[in-house]
């Protein structure tokens, strides 16, 4: 028998027109369950708990699957690992750039007076903004 929790998850795939397949239910168990900002070695660290022997391979292909049918953002973040990121609702992010670590920003934390006028046969998309920070440094002591 199925948990609520399980039978949601694989009615969202399915929604998404995911077939909602073993190793599937693994990367949604992590990443779906509640909104993360996670790289795809980390999904398949905690994929892994709940089903040890998934691939790499296969952490990455349902990955992109999950993607391609909304579940999923992928977060352009340069420099750094590809971040998933669980909650497709448009928002912007921090981004620590010592730790890593990715956080969503309030939604009126940003405020974009204008875009740019598109080119001919373009449409907007979406914006999004990533606001990197990092730890302050201490300063140097001015010489004597």
């Amino acid at each position: 028998m199925l948990s609520d929790d399980t039978r949601t998850l694989h009615q969202r795939l399915r929604t998404a027109g995911v077939l909602p397949t073993l190793q599937r239910m693994a990367v949604a168990g992590v990443l779906l369950r509640e909104p993360r900002h996670m790289t795809a070695e980390q999904v398949l660290r905690a994929a892994r708990e709940l089903l040890p022997p998934i691939s790499r391979a296969t952490v990455y292909s349902v990955l992109q699957l999950f993607v391609r049918r909304g579940l999923l953002k992928e977060l352009p973040i340069a420099g750094a690992a590809t971040v998933y990121d669980s909650n497709v609702a448009p928002h912007h992010h921090l981004y620590n750039v010592d730790t890593g670590e990715v956080s969503d920003l309030p939604s009126l934390a940003v405020r974009l007076d204008g875009l740019p006028e598109l080119p001919a046969g373009l449409t907007l998309d979406e914006v999004d903004v990533i606001v990197r920070v990092r730890q302050r440094r201490p300063e140097a002591a001015a010489p004597a």
